[in-house]
């Protein structure tokens, strides 16, 4: 039984459909949104932004309240609560360190920007390849 459920979340529409996805399949597990925020890169960008940050952890939750919003929003239409967490760094790195704590790890297939997923690399492929547990990729 799956009991505890990694939703990796940022603000595209297939993050919203993973934690769809999990709402309508797993209704009684506990379910945390993870939204990681990226740190600094050579590429700069909004991680260059947040690296100025007289506080960086706040200014990461203040980033992430609006995924953080949205997830909570879409748990209450089916009656549900979630737990938010935030973390610096890379994201798939950020999720495969946490993925051990729970039972499996639901994520939709893609987001970003396409020059994050040029990049960066496709979070989910990375993740799907080196979790611990097992990954549900929603679409």
């Amino acid at each position: 039984m799956i009991a505890q459920i990694l939703v990796p979340m940022d603000d595209s529409e297939m993050a919203q459909q993973a934690l769809k996805y999990t709402l309508e399949n797993h209704p009684d597990a506990e379910i945390t949104v993870l939204h990681v925020v990226g740190g600094p890169s050579p590429l700069g960008g909004a991680a260059t932004a947040l690296a100025l940050a007289d506080d960086i952890e706040a200014a990461a939750e203040e980033r992430a309240e609006k995924v953080f919003d949205d997830a909570r929003e879409l748990a209450a239409e089916y009656d549900a609560e979630i737990t938010t967490e935030v973390q610096l760094g890379h994201p798939a790195r950020a999720v495969l360190n946490r993925a051990g704590d729970f039972d499996a790890v639901v994520l939709g297939t893609h987001g970003g920007s396409l020059a994050d997923r040029l990049v960066v690399g496709n979070v989910a492929q990375k993740v799907f390849r080196n979790s611990p547990v097992p990954v549900i990729i929603a679409r």
